[in-house]
């Protein structure tokens, strides 16, 4: 069990850290003045909001989803295919990218907290094919997943990760050679045509009480002709703004659209801050992650994505959210459907079979 907590970043690697310009008084620090919970709302509030959650918070039933052969993905097209939450596959001209990988189903190292929802835990470690990159956001356990990373260790050619993070990464069998740990605004070509760029993310990090003693990222991944940005987690602020002037236009990004909470608001956006955020990025289309798969908030499973697309439709942003498993075709249109809303579907349903056998 203590080995899923990981490492407490040690010798050179601390050192690194400390020398870093967003390490004071002991901790990383957000670019903007950022608080957890900046209205300083009692604990008692919160875990009273959270323990009395409504049934809505998980979806009735399994959720849709496919299942398809991720080894023999057609290498001559770029290609996207979400696993839920934070977690999917780039393949692009047959370089394959995997981010955030949380396949043990459970976004923490307890078993009895924070169950994936049925139907987004299809996918295992031994589902995925050779990666040439696997990227890690940051080392919070929705995002870092001590069981799938040792699976996949076999399968792993390099790692791009946030400062200190390579601690946790190392003490689990990642031979330290593998790893590119990145301060923001650092950047590594890792062979031809491939470049990581880290950039700022406003959250923390942490796998115990200390905080914000390991980074947290956000990436620019410029993949052959494409250009990328996987956003991690996030609140919003006018890094966004900085990142698309510097990077964008961008082809796809990658945001976060849930989780999100009244009391936590600088550390998780909101829907509507999700698509103003692609806006700032110069995004040409955008993928809403960070939902559909865990309840880590209070709101019901599908208030994101629901939220999200009256807010996109309203800026005329182009989105695409597939089904978990769903194979994405980047170079082609996609056919938008609105599947998070199976159980109405489902009510509806049952509701005209009942009128038609009355």
């Amino acid at each position: 069990m203590m080995n899923r907590f990981g490492k407490t970043p040690a010798g050179n690697r601390l050192q690194r850290i400390k020398n870093s310009p967003n390490y004071r008084e002991g901790s990383f620090k957000n670019v903007e003045e950022t608080s957890v919970n900046p209205g300083d709302t009692s604990v008692f509030t919160i875990l009273k909001k959270m323990i009395f959650r409504p049934s809505s918070v998980r979806p009735s039933g399994e959720l849709p989803h496919l299942k398809p052969s991720l080894k023999k993905l057609p290498p001559n097209k770029p290609q996207l295919v979400w696993f839920g939450h934070s977690s999917y596959l780039l393949q692009i001209n047959g370089f394959r990218v995997l981010v955030d990988p949380v396949f043990s189903g459970n976004a923490s190292p307890f078993r009895f907290f924070g169950k994936a929802f049925e139907g987004a835990d299809i996918f295992n470690a031994e589902d995925m094919p050779k990666i040439d990159l696997l990227v890690i956001t940051h080392d919070h356990y929705d995002h870092l997943d001590y069981p799938s990373i040792k699976k996949l260790l076999p399968k792993v050619e390099k790692v791009v990760t946030a400062l200190g993070v390579g601690a946790h990464l190392e003490s689990w069998g990642v031979k330290n050679g593998k790893i590119y740990e990145l301060d923001w605004w650092e950047a590594v070509q890792l062979c031809k045509g491939v470049k990581m760029t880290s950039t700022p993310a406003r959250h923390f990090s942490g796998r115990s009480f200390k905080r914000a003693q390991t980074l947290w990222s956000s990436f620019v991944l410029e993949l052959f002709d494409f250009r990328i940005f996987l956003g991690g987690d996030s609140g919003y602020d006018n890094s966004f703004k900085k990142i698309g002037e510097k990077f964008g236009p961008f082809d796809l990004a990658l945001l976060e659209c849930g989780q999100f909470g009244k009391y936590w608001p600088q550390i998780h956006m909101f829907p509507e801050q999700t698509v103003q955020a692609a806006q700032d990025l110069q995004a040409k289309k955008l993928v809403p992650v960070h939902w559909a798969k865990f309840v880590l908030s209070y709101h019901p499973w599908n208030e994101p994505i629901q939220r999200f697309v009256t807010a996109a439709r309203a800026s005329k942003l182009n989105y695409v959210s597939p089904k978990i498993g769903e194979i994405v075709d980047l170079s082609s249109e996609y056919q938008q459907e609105p599947w998070w809303l199976f159980e109405e579907n489902k009510t509806e349903q049952y509701e005209r079979e009942s009128a038609t056998l009355g």
